[in-house]
Formats: C-alpha cells, structure tokens, sequence
C-alpha cells in the first residue's frame, strides 16, 4: 500500500527506513531521498513509524532477557 503517493512511497519501504532512521516522517523522507510534498500522508506515516519502533524495542527488550 503506498503511503505517500506524492513521492510513491510504500508503507513496506517507510517500515524498513524506519528501523534504521530516528526522527520523524520527514527525516525517514529524507532518507529515502524524499520530502513531503502536500503533508497528507505525514500524520500516518508516524504513526507507522511509532509502532515499527514499538516492536523494534520489545524484541529488544525480549533478546536481553534471553541472554
């Protein structure tokens, strides 16, 4: 599904620059080479990115008791 269809962005490539990018939707824009254009989409884009890292943290979390 594309999130941002100004710049094509799909939510599978939002999801995998956001685990490697800190900062908002618009640092994740940029790191795709991108910047928001009408700023629709910038609200649920965050919120993606705020559950991408949720998860991150918790199977973070979730290692460190394993060990």
């Amino acid at each position: 599904m594309y999130i941002c269809i100004c710049n094509a962005i799909r939510e599978s490539d939002l999801r995998e620059a956001g685990r490697g990018t800190s900062g908002d939707a618009e640092a994740v824009y940029a790191k795709l080479g991108k910047r928001p254009n009408c700023g629709q989409c910038l609200q649920d884009a965050d919120k993606i990115l705020d559950e991408v890292r949720r998860v991150a943290e918790r199977l973070a979390s979730c290692k460190e008791l394993a060990i």
